[in-house]
This record gives structure tokens, sequence and C-alpha cells, in this order.
């Protein structure tokens, strides 16, 4: 059959009948063919050319790494640079020792700290009562007495020390970033941007080890890898509300004639201060989540006992320790969120502050008194024994110990089907393949689903993964991600749709999804560990529950977007409510829906990364390795690039495929 080129003539009496339109295949065929592909090659090829190494061999740039950091710390009294980080370190560790011995352990020769424990108490709920009222105080002192009821005072005031300080340079460093952020021009703005998008993608144990190399191990790596973690938020929300300040209002304001300085400081600083304490809120449940898994780094708090039982596979007491965690999240969530309550409330004039300022003053008075008796008497300096940390810890053990014998049979089935039904098949293919096959399949992948947009960085991300030595490793990550993705979504997809479709559905379950965000990544380990014991779907369950409060919430808000009147249109037709939900609910709210998945996933990256210690393998095993052993430095910097790699891999081809979409829509 031959195919004319030439051009048809213009006259319309004798020009050719138009052409129907081309009909191309839809992308997910396209992924399909690739995949038919890829599978029949690998049934052929499987186990040739996967690049496994045995566990404690190492690549040349492996072992270029260790040398490097041997260099790093033979050069601590020579090199600039690095005597400039240790010195910042060094300052971190003397403030926070001397934050300690204010708060928490001994001020020798004195036998107790120079604050007591009951002094404490009633400053942080006098600051509670100043900040955001009485309930809020109440919570506050409560939460205070439960760290000494349950037997760990010093390790909570550890906690909360090395958090309160990241928070603050967190705050002093990312305020004037915001600022910028705020009101560069686009390219500003998009250097920005992408800067914080990489810090975003990088999950939180990739920060240790380079952190460890410059500013040794303790206080200062705690506090300088929790800085670098917390900043992105403060920085990318309190900036987008400086932007979006009303444009007519900073128009009206520049035409009297005022500076930029006072555009800033007096329309577009206070117009944005709740977004600003949003900002803020979300930088200091970073910094408590990262300040928890600084453990690895011999960061003092909490997140020691916790990590110390989860190595013995000691739930109990790991449970106690993690549920303080817990009530210090929500502590300073429900703190910060109420304080920008109470702020916007006095600004209207609804609190009468007269009254306030006695309140406070009398309340003030009776702290200083419950300070002074602190330091005057043992009683009062060092929180009482009890017994109760034992008997939840116990009480933990013997609960679990009975879940884990009634419901074995349960819980195993559900582990054996995703293992053998999803994961094991996956990484088969994913991990067993011929590194090059997996390499051009996925190459293949991302130009179908986000076009030439996605497949630059997939080349470089790809040969990244190939250069550190750990492509069978990374492959089998990728596949624990790609696996605890598809079950986040799935939850999402349901419980999202259900909360959007039902009012009293989502008041009862976004209080718990809302809780669920503000634990830290390390505590979910805990009661998954309880049931299912340390395997890699212990660690994809851990990420799935982690990863599920914002990716439903994402779902459900967007579902519940869509136009009243489109629903109405559809349900006028007929339309039962699976359809109404297939073909109308779930495609317009794809936007919510794509991003729910960009999120599910980098948040699950995280979370199978610090799986490596109870069993995941592959890359965290390689990263906590790394730590463990001065000699594996270099495979365990190998791993974290690696795990950097494949989450900017996926991000960007996640993001290129929404921006095709919407492209599409367009045209």
């Amino acid at each position: 059959m031959s195919v004319t080129t030439a051009r048809p003539r213009l006259d319309p009496d004798t020009s050719a009948p138009p052409q129907p339109p081309r009909r191309t295949l839809p992308r997910w065929a396209w992924a399909l063919i690739v995949i038919g592909v890829w599978i029949l090659i690998w049934v052929f090829t499987k186990g040739q050319d996967t690049l496994q190494m045995p566990q404690r061999a190492h690549t040349d740039v492996q072992q270029a790494l260790t040398e490097f950091r041997d260099a790093v710390l033979a050069s601590r009294d020579t090199n600039p640079l690095v005597e400039l980080t240790y010195q910042i370190g060094a300052w971190f560790v003397d403030v926070v020792d001397w934050l300690q011995r204010l708060v928490s352990i001994p001020d020798f020769p004195r036998p107790v700290p120079q604050i007591g424990w009951l002094g404490v108490v009633a400053l942080a709920t006098w600051a509670g009562l100043a900040a955001a009222g009485w309930r809020i105080a109440i919570l506050v002192g409560a939460s205070f007495l439960s760290f000494g009821l349950f037997g760990y005072w010093s390790d909570s005031m550890d906690l909360l020390i090395i958090t309160g300080v990241a928070v603050t340079i967190a705050i002093l460093i990312g305020l004037p970033l915001a600022v910028y952020y705020g009101t560069a021009g686009r390219t500003g703005v998009k250097v920005v941007t992408t800067l914080l998008d990489l810090m975003q993608t990088m999950p939180t144990f990739v920060y240790l080890s380079p952190v460890v190399l410059f500013f040794g191990i303790g206080a200062s790596a705690a506090v300088v890898c929790t800085v670098i973690y917390a900043v992105p938020p403060i920085i990318r929300i309190a900036g987008h509300g400086i932007r979006n300040v009303s444009r007519t209002t900073i128009e009206a304001t520049d035409s009297s004639g005022q500076t930029r300085w006072q555009r800033l400081t007096k329309v577009q600083l206070p117009m944005a201060r709740s977004t600003i304490v949003v900002g803020i809120n979300q930088t200091t449940m970073a910094a408590l989540s990262m300040a928890t898994i600084a453990a690895f780094v011999d960061g003092p708090g909490l997140g020691q006992p916790v990590l110390s039982a989860l190595v013995r596979n000691d739930v109990g007491n790991a449970f106690v320790p993690g549920a303080l965690i817990v009530v210090i999240a929500v502590m300073l969530d429900r703190t910060t969120t109420a304080a920008s309550e109470a702020s916007e409330k006095a600004a209207r004039g609804q609190i009468d502050l007269r009254m306030r300022r006695m309140v406070l003053a009398a309340t003030g008075v009776a702290a200083l008194v419950a300070v002074w008796v602190s330091r005057q008497y043992v009683w009062a300096a060092e929180f009482p024994e009890t017994s109760w940390g034992v008997t939840v810890a116990d009480g933990v053990d013997s609960f679990f110990a009975w879940i884990t014998e009634t419901f074995d049979g349960l819980t195993q089935a559900v582990a054996d089907a995703v293992t053998y039904g999803l994961l094991n098949p996956l990484q088969e293919l994913i991990a067993e393949s011929p590194w090059w096959l997996t390499a051009l399949a996925i190459l293949a992948l991302a130009l179908v689903f986000g076009g030439v947009r996605a497949l630059l960085p997939t080349v470089v991300c790809l040969t990244g993964l190939r250069v550190f030595g750990l492509w069978h490793d990374a492959m089998v990550t990728l596949t624990m991600v790609l696996v605890a993705t598809v079950l986040v979504m799935a939850l999402a997809v349901v419980l999202g749709v259900w909360m959007a479709r039902r009012r009293a559905v989502d008041l009862v379950v976004r209080p718990f999804l809302d809780a669920g965000q503000t634990i830290p990544p390390f505590v979910y380990l805990i009661p998954v560990l309880a049931l299912f014991g340390p395997s890699r779907f212990t660690a994809i369950i851990a990420g799935v529950v982690y990863a599920a409060p914002v990716a439903i919430k994402l779902v459900a808000d967007g579902v519940r977007g869509v136009s009243t009147t489109t629903l109405e249109a559809a349900r006028s037709t007929g339309s039962t409510t699976w359809q109404e939900i297939t073909k109308v609910q779930l495609p317009m709210a794809r936007d919510s829906l794509v991003l729910a998945a960009n999120q599910g996933l980098l948040y699950v990256l995280s979370m199978v990364v610090i799986g490596g210690m109870v069993g995941a393998g592959a890359l965290g095993y390689d990263i906590v390795l790394g730590a463990s052993r001065s000699e594996e430095w270099g495979k365990g910097a190998a791993a974290g690039i690696s795990i950097v790699l494949l989450g900017i891999m996926l991000d960007r081809i996640m993001r290129a495929s929404a921006q095709e979409d919407a492209d599409s829509h367009r045209a």
C-alpha cells in the first residue's frame, strides 16, 4: 500500500475530503507493551548480569569514598573547611551541654540540674498558657509530667533541647530565605524550588553519614542534620504565603510611596502571618522527626532507648519511649497551631488583654516560686522513680504476645500474600533481569509516562546507580518502594473516596490522619515489628502506615473538590454510585491522585530505608552497615547517594507524567 506525501490542493472544489484524526495508543497500552517485551527477554536472560555483589565486597568507587572519609578525618587539624565545621559542631555541643545541665542532667558538683523537674514543668505550663491559653497549658503540663512518670525525664528533655535548638536555627536561616523565595523573580524562585525539591526528596537517613564526617557524632551531628532536614518546610510554606499576598493590596500600598522594606514589614509579612506559622509548625515536626532518627549517630534523646530496644526486638521497652515521642509531637503540633489562633484572636480584639496580663503575671510568679523550690529541694529537682514505664512495657509485651499467638495465621497469611503474590514476582523481574535490560525498560517507561522531560533525569540517575556499584540492591529497594506505593494508593483511594462522600466518616477518620502525620517515622516500626517480625514485609508495611495519612487526605480533598454541578449532571443520566466514582470523581481528581502518589512514594522511600535495621536489607542495610563499621563507610555513602538518585528519578518521572497530563488536557 502506497502513502502519498503530496500537499493537498487549496481549491475547495477539488481538494480531498478531510482525513479523520490519527489515533494513537494510550500511554497505559505503550507501558504494557514495554513490560511485555521486558518479560519476554527476561525469560531468556533471568539471573544474568544482575551486578549482585558479595555482602562485604567493595567496588573501586566505594573504596575511593572510604579513602575520602579517611583523608577528611586525617585533615581535621589542617583543612580550613573541616576545622570550621568541627568548630561549629563544638559550639553546638557547648549549647546543648549547657541546656542539658540546666534542665536534664546533673551540673557537677551540683548532683542535680540547675532547674529541677518541678521548675521545668511550671515554666513549660506557663509558656503554654502565655502562647495559647489554658487548654494548651494543661496539655503541656500533663505531657511534661508523663516524661517523668514513665521514667524518661532526661531523655525527653534532651530530645526537646535538640529539637528546640534546631528549630531556632532553622527559623533564623529559613525566614530570610523564605522572604527571598516569596519576593524573587521567576529565575530565583526556580533555583530555590529545585534545591528544596532535592532536599525534600532525600530520605532522612541519607543526611547522617556526611554530617558525621564533617561535624562528628553526638549532639553536633544531631543538631546539624536536624537543621538541614527542618529548613525546607519553612522556606517553602512561608515563601508561598509571602508570594501570594494580594497583588491589589501591594499595589495600593505602593501608591503611597512606601519602600520595599516597608512593604515587606508592614504588608507582606503581617498578611502572611498565618501561613508563616504553618511553616514553623511543619519545621518543628520535621525537626522532631529528624532529632529522633539522629539516635543513629549518638544524638541524645528518646531515640536512643527506642533504637536500643528495636535492635533487641524488645517491643515493650521500645513502645514506652516511642509513645512519649508521640506525646511530644502532639504537644508541639497543638501548641504551635493554637498559638497562631490565639494571636489572630488578639489581633481582632477578641481577648481581654488586661485580664490576660494579670493572669500571666500571677501565674508567672507561681512558676518562679516553683523554680526556686526545685533548686532548693531534691524531691523537686530529681523526678521520683515510678514503676509506670515498666508496667506499661510488660503490658505491651503481653498484649503483642497475645496478638501474635491469636492472629499469627492471619498476619502470616497477609505477609505471604503480599510477599509471594506481588513482592517476589516484581523483584524477580526488576532485580533479576540483566542490569542493561532493567535500565532500558525503566528508560522506556519514563519516556512513555513523562516524555522527553523525564528521559534526561532518568538517564542521569540510572548512570549514577551503575557507577556507585549497588545496582542490585537499588533494584531490590525500588521493588519494595513500588509495592508499598501501590498499597498506599489502594488504601488512599478507598478511604479517600469514602471520606469525600461521607461527611461523618471524614469527621471520624481525619483526626487520626492528622495525629498520624505528627508521629516521627521511627515510631511506626515498633508495632509493625511486633506483628510481623524482622523482614522486608515489615519495612514495607511500616512505610505504608507512615505514608498513608498524607495520601488519604490528598485524595479525599481532591475528590471532595469535584464540582457539585458535575455530580448532579452525572446523576441525572442515571449513573450508579460506582460509575459516579470511577467515571467522574476519580478522573476529575487526577491532579490530587498524582500528588498523593508522589508524596506517598517519597514517604515510603524514606521509611523503607529506615527499615534496613529490621530486615529490609538492600540499600537500607548498606547504610546501617556503613554507619556502624568504619571500613564500610564508602559502601554506606554509595548506598545513600543511590537512594537519593532513586528518589529523584521517581519524583521526576511522576512530575513529568503529571505535566504531560496537564498539557494533553489543555490541548
